[in-house]
């Protein structure tokens, strides 16, 4: 399976210590349609762009920003292009993902898009989502591979959840590794694993109330990669803040 590590240009030298692809956060949405590029090493050749749209305006001239991306790849040999699209998808967004679609499609370059962004096009590659709070991993993994034109990839975020039961929405207060890991030495818990959710999970006590806290870790992650690569799986995306401790664990060294 192909790893994708994102990475800023401060953090490449580290990241290319294993095996990897980067993806060069490095690149925003600016005024008039304008694509924003960091400071990049001399080693940021090859991998893939990566585009942020925080606190980005409007995009106003979809042609002309899906045109640099395009040629950016072409300039800095990227293989493609991944967007880092966190807001709830707009129709400016939208006309920018299905005209880029087209001209990377054109240009044999891929274009891995978040999950809302999959119906921009055949050519687009879906982004999902692995920190699953309930149902089956493995489940989930098989609908959605028969979901899209094109087999989707992995999103794969570093999971620490604190739900307080019961939580009928399933929705629980997301936690810093620095809170895990103080909550964990503060209440010394049993921890086990939850092979449906391919995750690992413990309970505490409260004010009264029962907390069921669901976290990943090296362990965790790698399953949860293989299961993929049995169902088919290809590509997994993996952010490098989160994941920089267990790096040795993951990936093979370089």
């Amino acid at each position: 399976m192909q790893i994708v590590l994102s990475v800023t240009p401060q953090q490449l030298r580290d990241a290319l210590r294993y095996r990897c692809t980067p993806a060069h956060v490095a690149y925003r949405i600016g005024a008039d349609s304008g694509l924003l590029r960091g400071n990049l090493l001399l080693q940021s050749r090859g991998g893939l762009l990566s585009l942020s749209d925080w606190e980005a305006p409007e995009i106003e001239q979809p042609e002309r920003l899906a045109a640099a991306v395009v040629q950016e790849c072409l300039h800095q040999g990227y293989d493609g292009a991944v967007l880092d699209f966190e807001d709830r998808p707009r129709p400016d967004r939208r006309a920018f993902v299905r005209v880029l679609a087209e001209r990377m499609q054109k240009n044999r370059r891929q274009l891995f898009v978040p999950d809302p962004y999959a119906g921009a096009g055949q050519e687009v590659i879906p982004l999902l989502n692995t920190a699953l709070s309930g149902g089956s991993y493995v489940q989930y993994l098989r609908e959605k591979r028969n979901a899209y034109p094109r087999q989707p990839a992995l999103d794969v975020q570093r999971l620490a959840m604190d739900f307080t039961l019961p939580e009928p929405r399933g929705e629980g207060q997301p936690l810093t590794l620095e809170e895990l890991s103080a909550l964990m030495e503060q209440e010394q818990p049993a921890v086990f694993f939850s092979p449906e959710l391919c995750a690992r999970y413990f309970t505490f006590s409260q004010g009264g109330r029962t907390h069921f806290v669901l976290f990943d870790d090296a362990g965790t992650i790698a399953q949860k990669l293989r299961l993929a690569e049995a169902q088919g799986y290809r590509t997994a995306f993996l952010m490098y803040p989160e994941v920089r401790d267990l790096l040795p664990r993951l990936l093979p060294a370089e």
